[in-house]
């Protein structure tokens, strides 16, 4: 069986992107075969593409997120039948119009959630929900700071953060991404491109400094929020859109009793349970309209070097997806 699908033969700029057709691999027992309608562009592609993240082989074929309908099932699959409507991510090679993925790697939605929602959501809602609820238990009146906080993972870290009733700090590079926080509920938003947000959040905390940040820009960030934790505070790190971070002492987090954790969503995701668990709480609270997704730009498969140059300016206030 063919299938359109985006390629790349080494690791570089957009122009390496390829849209070709091939071949799928034979169904295993214990797969399905999945016809996308949607994928979803994350920062993980882009850093996949660059060279950031290393590949285990090339060429390869990539993507890392997209929704569809079950087309065909191994012989082993009982939780799937075909036409059930599904997503899942983490799995390279998602950007496809037929794909074959084990069972185990694949969340079953309900009828009422929308393909091109699930599509948009799954990678970074997951990420939210383990940010919020495993790196650090987030509880009434926390203090939080959210780097890049209209940003996918950001603006639902924003909204789900609120619904647990956080104060929340968000830093944006622009005014457009300023009125955008301030629409999910940010309480103190900082543009780190005319502002220090060091010296802001502590002036907003009164000193005290925050319990936890998130941060999923690295380099530019990570140090300077070292200094704005209150005592037991933690810093997550969950990605490196500005480079990678600099060598830390942790002896300077020693007087504060705080700490620094890191996230992977497999880790997350290994078990299916767990994934359709946390995938369950999601998307609960998308269809009952308690978390708004907010799709930046939609284009057709064939404009992804369009796509990946768009989101890796990091002037995007959403998500954007891919229409196969």
């Amino acid at each position: 069986m063919k299938t359109k699908a985006i390629k790349i033969y080494k690791q570089g700029n957009v122009e390496e992107l390829k849209v070709e057709e091939t071949f799928l691999r034979n169904i295993g027992e214990d797969d399905i075969i999945i016809e996308h309608q949607f994928c979803g562009l994350n920062y993980i592609d882009i850093n996949q593409r660059n060279g950031q993240y290393p590949l285990k082989k090339l060429p390869t074929e990539v993507g890392m997120e997209a929704s569809g309908v079950v087309i065909e099932i191994g012989k082993n699959v009982t939780n799937f039948e075909i036409g059930d409507k599904v997503c899942h991510c983490m799995n390279i090679g998602s950007f496809s119009k037929k794909f074959v993925v084990n069972k185990n790697r694949v969340i079953k939605l309900d009828d009422k959630t929308d393909l091109k929602i699930a599509a948009s959501a799954t990678l970074q809602g997951l990420t939210a929900q383990y940010l919020l609820h495993h790196s650090w238990s987030l509880k009434k009146n926390h203090t939080i700071l959210v780097h890049a906080v209209s940003g996918g993972v950001g603006q639902l870290l924003c909204q789900w953060a609120k619904l647990i009733g956080a104060n929340i700090i968000g830093t944006v590079g622009s005014k457009e991404k300023e009125n955008v926080a301030k629409s999910l509920g940010c309480d103190f938003v900082i543009n780190y491109n005319e502002n220090d947000f060091e010296k802001l959040s502590l002036d907003f905390t009164k000193g005290d400094g925050v319990d936890v940040i998130y941060d999923s820009v690295g380099k530019s960030t990570f140090h300077k929020g070292i200094n704005i934790l209150k005592k037991k505070g933690r810093i997550v790190s969950f990605g490196i859109s500005s480079g990678k971070i600099e060598p830390f002492d942790i002896n300077k987090l020693r007087p504060i009793s705080g700490s620094i954790a890191t996230g992977g969503l497999l880790t997350y995701i290994s078990n299916p349970k767990e994934m359709q668990d946390n995938a369950n709480q999601l998307f609960n609270l998308i269809n009952q309209e308690k978390l708004k997704i907010s799709i930046y730009k939609e284009y057709k498969i064939e404009e992804i070097q369009k796509a990946h140059h768009q989101l890796e300016s990091r002037k995007t206030t959403g998500k954007i997806i891919l229409n196969i």
